[in-house]
């Protein structure tokens, strides 16, 4: 077997061409499942540190329409247009008093609602389309994002209704470039709001365009923007996250009954937890790399082809050696030991430098990211270096088998002959 392993490495490297070809369709294999996974692995703690910028024991309420709404389009497509204009008519049910009632379950620590608007905001010869949000005094004890200057407004001036706004880092720039927003009056749609903080940059952290966001009492967005009475989003934070699925189905037992809701197919509304919003992530980051994996694994059989095709024509090339060696004693394990060997050596080399390619993409996929703001952790996963060697081997063993039974079985007098 030494012997065998010595003359496989002997050949390899009297022929560095042929070797770096054969190699070739394997480094790429390899290092795309070791890019897809890093790549993978970056991306879900970009969205855990997401979700973890709203709290780690927080939990949301969303209105939705009610799932019979789509299945009258699905059942009778005479009624589709219809169903999509009642899908597109706001739920109205969900109010500050449904809140209200939550507060009293006794694992709640804290909550407040949103409603959100689009509306052109200006500053003198400065004006951009924004979506501002109308938020709860109670976020700025839930939200993890720091104020670059200024001041949080208050909950009396949130009751009040005053028309005060907190700003993004983007839009406070792009309004008022260099100069300082503070105490200075903008104008949202007809109305003058003062500027009393704007927010540190938060990139992808905070959600898309959160830098350009603009955020102002819920009161206020409620009666002096939107003219509405409710709310679309409650962000709720608990006392113990361990208790955090119980809490979830209290919750949902009163918005139905505050809603006079009997079938739980009817909700009009949905209420999701951090670790169910992490399992749903999951469940789909785990098919899109299971699909990249299955896409890399056909580029790796490819690989597999061209080496069996090459170790052919190794064969065809050395067909007179194999005859030499039987002809001198050479069993027919020796030569088929001496081929597999030479394979799963080219396999093992394509897989070692398709790591080192792969982690280095990863690398660089981790670098164009953090330079765009996103939280991104570059790290290689050792399932994914455990999945590429057992490829890698596997594939050097099972497309060699092949020719070196080939060679193996080659009729010395028949094989010294060839020319």
């Amino acid at each position: 077997m030494i012997i065998a392993f010595k003359q496989s490495i002997k050949v390899l490297l009297a022929n560095p061409v042929r070797t770096v070809l054969t190699t070739l369709g394997i480094v790429i294999g390899i290092a795309t499942v070791i890019l897809v996974l890093s790549a993978g692995a970056g991306f879900k703690s970009l969205v855990t540190s997401e979700l973890s910028a709203w709290g780690t024991n927080t939990l949301f309420i969303e209105t939705r329409v009610p799932p019979t709404t789509k299945n009258l389009a699905s059942n009778n497509p005479a009624s589709a247009d219809l169903s999509r204009a009642y899908s597109a008519v706001p739920i109205t049910s969900f109010k500050l008093s449904d809140l209200e009632s939550v507060r009293k379950l006794p694992n709640i620590k804290g909550l407040y609602g949103i409603a959100t608007g689009l509306s052109v905001v200006s500053y003198q010869d400065s004006a951009k389309s924004v979506i501002y949000y109308g938020a709860g005094a109670e976020r700025f004890t839930i939200d993890q994002h720091a104020l670059k200057s200024g001041r949080f407004y208050t909950q009396s001036e949130d009751s009040g209704a005053s028309q005060v706004v907190i700003l993004g880092s983007n839009l406070a720039d792009d309004l008022f470039g260099q100069n300082d927003p503070l105490g200075k009056l903008i104008r949202i749609g007809s109305l003058n709001f003062q500027v009393i903080g704007v927010y540190e940059p938060q990139g992808a952290m905070g959600g898309p365009g959160s830098d350009d966001l603009l955020y102002m009492p819920l009161v206020t967005a409620q009666k002096k923007m939107l003219g509405i009475n409710y709310i679309l989003v409650g962000v709720v934070q608990l006392e113990d996250v361990n208790s955090a699925e119980s809490t979830a189905m209290a919750i949902e037992a009163i918005m139905r009954r505050n809603h006079n809701i009997t079938d739980p197919a009817k909700d009009d509304f949905v209420v999701t937890t951090q670790a169910q919003a992490m399992k749903t992530f999951d469940t789909i980051f785990g098919g899109i790399t299971l699909l990249l994996i299955c896409i890399a694994t056909i580029s790796l059989i490819v690989g597999g082809v061209g080496i069996m095709n090459i170790m052919y024509v190794v064969v065809t090339e050395r067909t007179s050696e194999i005859g030499l060696k039987k002809a001198l004693g050479a069993k027919n394990s020796d030569i088929l030991s001496e081929f597999i060997i030479e394979s799963v050596l080219v396999t093992l080399l394509g897989g070692i430098l398709g790591i080192v390619l792969g982690a280095l993409l990863g690398w660089v996929v981790s670098l164009v990211a953090s330079s765009f703001g996103l939280s991104w952790a570059f790290s290689v996963p050792i399932y994914s270096i455990i999945i590429a060697v057992t490829v890698s081997g596997s594939i050097g063993i099972g497309f060699g088998v092949l020719p070196a039974r080939s060679a193996a079985r080659m009729d010395p007098v028949e094989a010294l002959r060839y020319e």
